[in-house]
């Protein structure tokens, strides 16, 4: 991931903190926006989809509005998932940096922006318009909760709020779910969903199995290095000191501004302060 060092290196600055914190705010602003589709009878989220003959007939906020929508309806449900994938997003931010963070969230938007033209070039209108109707930013949320579980796997947490269980099985079910979704799809509308899943989760494919460069922000692999660092240079016990001069027995707590140097004349590792280091006699 050298490109994206270099880019984090010159764009960084420009990095949007607390990321996660606005992908919220956008799914209150469309429950909002569903609420006030149900008292005016005015299909408001017909103007949000992500359409691209729509797009390119002028209609450009097209390409930002379909974040707005919100994965499913306003339940209890919903706001623990919410919620639960602020802790997510917020402790994936900490660990890779905003920087980062940006880069997988907004590829995740920009794949499926691509996924949605390539339908709509390929299939037409018709396939396109079917591909509308299934895209949102619920398998976006869902390569975040990948991401967390491929940098936390052995994180529990409690299903049902009952049930401890590791992240990392969570994950594998999602997997095995999108998996049996992307195969099993079918009719028409069978390329829109697969290209949608597709789409929405290459950030992680390209992420976590297209470069090994994120294996050293795992927290398993952060403690490894720890641990040798600790063991190659150990802290010193308290009263214990680096230096010590072979005539006069001063060490660096004696004073700041002290030096020593091992003689190469003497015979053994014999130290000496800035004082003696010329003066002594030479140890043969």
């Amino acid at each position: 991931m050298n490109f994206l060092n270099k880019m984090e290196r010159k764009f960084g600055r420009y990095a949007i903190p607390n990321l996660t914190k606005y992908i919220i705010l956008c799914y209150v602003i469309g429950y909002v926006l569903y609420f006030l589709q149900n008292v005016t009878n005015v299909s408001v989220f017909a103007y949000l989809v992500l359409s691209p003959m729509h797009v390119l007939h002028g209609q450009i906020w097209r390409l930002i509005s379909w974040v707005l929508i919100p994965p499913s309806g306003l339940n209890l449900f919903t706001i623990i998932m919410l919620l639960f994938y602020y802790s997510l997003g917020t402790a994936l931010e900490k660990t890779w940096g905003d920087f980062r963070y940006n880069v997988y969230v907004f590829s995740g938007v920009l794949f499926t922006i691509i996924g949605s033209f390539l339908l709509y070039f390929i299939g037409g209108p018709e396939m396109s318009l079917y591909g509308a109707a299934s895209i949102s930013t619920y398998y976006i949320n869902l390569s975040i909760f990948l991401a967390f579980a491929a940098s936390y796997p052995d994180m529990q947490v409690l299903l049902y709020f009952v049930i401890p269980v590791k992240i990392k099985w969570m994950a594998y079910l999602d997997i095995a779910y999108l998996a049996y979704a992307f195969v099993s799809a079918s009719g028409y509308s069978a390329w829109p969903v697969r290209m949608t899943i597709l789409a929405s989760l290459l950030n992680f494919i390209i992420f976590f199995f297209g470069t090994r460069n994120y294996n050293h922000m795992r927290p398993g692999e952060i403690h490894r290095r720890q641990q040798f660092k600790k063991a190659v240079h150990p802290k010193m016990a308290p009263g214990v000191t680096k230096h010590k001069c072979a005539i006069c027995g001063r060490t660096e707590k004696d004073g700041e501004h002290l030096e020593f140097r091992f003689c190469s004349k003497c015979n053994g590792n014999y130290e000496y302060c800035q004082d003696h280091l010329f003066t002594h006699e030479h140890i043969k």
